[in-house]
């Protein structure tokens, strides 16, 4: 069994472990069904260019990825997005019911800070790796975002400084996390400050590349609807228009290379990664 396959046999038998229940099937539903598993290769990658195992990145992975999901399940419901479709398959209050859903979000949300205290490091990092999922993903990080995002909506003046507030919080935090957590995994908390930085850069230009999808690409290909659209969004591509847009991805690129260079280890795992996500297509 290959490390993908082992990650989500792990995944699934932590999410439906002890009592079986409508709400644990809904939240498996939703963690289970496909996603590029993009924070946890993060994860693994980092620590492999510490020379660590990826195994040892497991238990925070599966938290990362719970936090994520969560994010997701809320984020389709009618109140936000009002998506009915995540991945090509029914959002999770389609599949379920509305109430069934936010609890799956709750239930994952709080099940992720449980599960990352099984990560196989001191006392003291496991508190600053529940430190860091709490700061990254709460108030302060993906949330503040996401109230920024709902905020911008309709909002004919928005800037492209609002845009990248937006884009930092809301998308660059959960990227940054796992990058963090590296660093707090291997003891090498001189590192945190720029794993911020590549965070940040692969986070806004995740988002760009986003927006460029939604406008390039169809819902069929993507796995979702264009709710961006409906809702009237502000994104890169209203603001800078399509060539811009693309340009500033490009850039972003030429950063997140040069980052890595201030990284001691083997960074072949980590520039595969920001290969891929730069020429992805969903």
């Amino acid at each position: 069994m290959n490390q993908s396959n082992e990650f989500e046999t792990y995944l699934k038998e932590t999410v439906l472990e002890k009592l079986p229940s409508r709400t644990k099937e809904a939240m498996s539903y939703s963690l289970m069904n496909g996603g590029k598993r993009v924070r946890p290769q993060l994860l693994f990658a980092a620590l492999q260019q510490y020379g660590m195992n990826p195994k040892d990145g497991f238990a925070c992975a599966c938290a990362i990825e719970m936090i994520h999901t969560y994010s997701l399940i809320h984020d389709d419901l009618p109140a936000m997005d009002n998506d009915d479709f995540r991945r090509a398959k029914p959002s999770c209050h389609k599949a379920y019911d509305e109430a069934c859903a936010i609890l799956a979000g709750d239930g994952l949300l709080t099940k992720a800070f449980e599960v990352v205290l099984r990560t196989p490091c001191s006392d003291t990092n496991k508190v600053k790796l529940v430190e860091a999922l709490s700061s990254y993903s709460g108030i302060d990080g993906m949330i503040y975002g996401q109230e920024l995002d709902i905020q911008s909506e309709n909002d004919p003046h928005a800037t492209l400084d609002t845009l990248l507030k937006i884009d930092e919080y809301k998308t660059a935090k959960l990227l940054t996390l796992p990058l963090v957590c590296a660093a707090i995994i291997a003891n090498k908390h001189e590192d945190i400050e720029i794993m911020k930085k590549i965070g940040y850069d692969l986070g806004i230009q995740f988002q760009i590349q986003d927006d460029i999808l939604d406008v390039t690409k169809t819902s069929e290909e993507l796995g979702k609807s264009a709710s961006d659209q409906e809702n009237n969004k502000t994104t890169a591509v209203t603001i800078l228009g399509l060539n811009k847009a693309e340009e500033m991805v490009k850039e972003l690129q030429e950063d997140l290379k040069k980052c890595l260079i201030s990284l001691n280890g083997n960074t072949d795992k980590l520039a595969e990664i920001f290969d891929y996500l730069v020429k992805r297509t969903y």
